[in-house]
Parts: C-alpha cells; sequence; structure tokens
C-alpha cells in the first residue's frame, strides 16, 4: 500500500515532528536557564518554554516535510 500526495507529507510531517519536537524543547527550556541561572529559575518556567517548543514545532516540521515533498515531486532525474 502505497500513500500519494497529502498523506505522504502529513506522514513524513509526523516522522519529523518526532526528531524536531524534543530538539526545540531542549533548545527553548534552556532560556529560563540563561535567563535565571541554574538554581534561580521557576520550574513553570521551564516547562512552559519547553511547552513552547513542541507548539513551534508543529508548523516547523510541516514546513520542512512540504519542502522535502516538493524536492521528492520533482520528477526523474538524469545524468547530466
Amino acid at each position: 500500500m502505497s500513500c500519494t500526495g497529502d498523506a505522504a507529507m502529513w506522514k513524513l510531517a509526523a516522522i519529523l515532528f518526532i526528531v524536531i519536537a524534543p530538539t526545540l524543547a531542549g533548545v527553548f527550556a534552556l532560556v529560563p536557564m540563561t535567563f535565571y541561572g541554574i538554581n534561580d529559575y521557576e520550574p513553570w518556567l521551564l516547562a512552559a518554554f519547553a511547552g513552547g517548543g513542541v507548539v513551534v514545532a508543529v508548523p516547523v516540521a510541516l514546513f520542512v516535510a512540504r519542502r522535502i515533498n516538493a524536492l521528492t515531486k520533482a520528477g526523474p532525474r538524469t545524468a547530466g
């Protein structure tokens, strides 16, 4: 069973989200530690920024999936 069109893009976006979401959550979680120091930040700030990273990861994963999907639909390539 092969998937074509938008279904392939959504599956690719889901796979990319698995990688992109924890990466952005980790990067965003470093923000309160950077501003307030390792011992002085509020735990809810860490969770809020990590959640913000996960929310930002959704459109990023969709954007990357669309770009990859568009590049793979370019057609046959020939050695030139």
